[in-house]
């Protein structure tokens, strides 16, 4: 008994360790306590972690593709691009490496422009949020928000690659969509728990802009449409006249 009460205690993960514990905190324990304790992190007082997190996670997905993209190709699962296909010759071994090489060079942009859009996202939602009267910062809800975001861009990296071959395909869309669904409701917890409302103004904060982004390119291009229209139905029937 006065062993197990003199037993050193073990202290808490550190570094990247400690960046794992949370990102599998958020996405294995769905309720808003969850999001609220994560909200009150020291690390949620600035956006240094959530920005470091949301890159790394943007490179290193960004390699993983590119990587089973490659063995894909390699192994004869994945077709390669008719233009890498000419260039090469029919040499896959040399448009693998192609394939490779590119992964590993514009990885680190595509981390720069997930946190481009990361931060864009956080900040039309965090904006909607204090239209219904939320309480918390962009700093909470962009942590929070990396915290869920991170491993499922890192599981979506792994999926993409395979949607190309045949049957497999099928499976990791269901297993994607699946992936995404459990994505939004997450999401909506923790824009709930960061702001402190309700489920209503949380959905409104997340799909409000959404909706708003596809009248503003839907309307637009309805009406396009709708004044091209003649002009269009004229040039096929033109066309249609003309052939023999």
């Amino acid at each position: 008994m006065s062993e197990q009460m003199n037993a050193p205690m073990l202290p808490p993960p550190a570094g990247v360790s400690a960046w794992f514990s949370i990102w599998m905190t958020a996405v294995t324990k769905p309720n808003e306590q969850t999001f609220a304790a994560l909200a009150e992190h020291p690390d949620a007082r600035s956006n240094s972690r959530a920005f470091t997190w949301v890159f790394l996670a943007g490179t290193v997905s960004a390699l993983i593709s590119g990587v089973l993209q490659a063995i894909l190709q390699l192994a004869g699962l994945s077709a390669q691009t008719p233009g890498l296909a000419d260039l090469f010759a029919g040499n896959a071994e040399r448009g693998v490496a192609f394939t490779f090489g590119v992964a590993i060079c514009i990885s680190p942009i595509a981390g720069v422009f997930a946190v481009i859009g990361f931060a864009i996202g956080v900040g039309i939602i965090h904006w909607v949020a204090k239209m219904f009267n939320g309480t918390g910062s962009f700093s909470q809800l962009a942590y929070t928000m990396a915290a869920i975001s991170v491993p499922f861009s890192l599981a979506t990296s792994v999926l993409t690659p395979f949607s190309t071959v045949t049957y497999v395909g099928i499976c990791t869309g269901l297993v994607s969509l699946g992936v995404g669904i459990y994505a939004i409701v997450l999401e909506l917890m923790a824009i709930k728990s960061v702001n402190k409302f309700g489920w209503g103004q949380a959905a409104g904060s997340l799909f409000l802009p959404v909706i708003v982004l596809v009248c503003c390119l839907t309307i637009p291009l309805i009406c396009v449409m709708r004044l091209l229209g003649p002009t269009i139905g004229n040039t096929f029937s033109t066309i249609q006249n003309s052939l023999p």
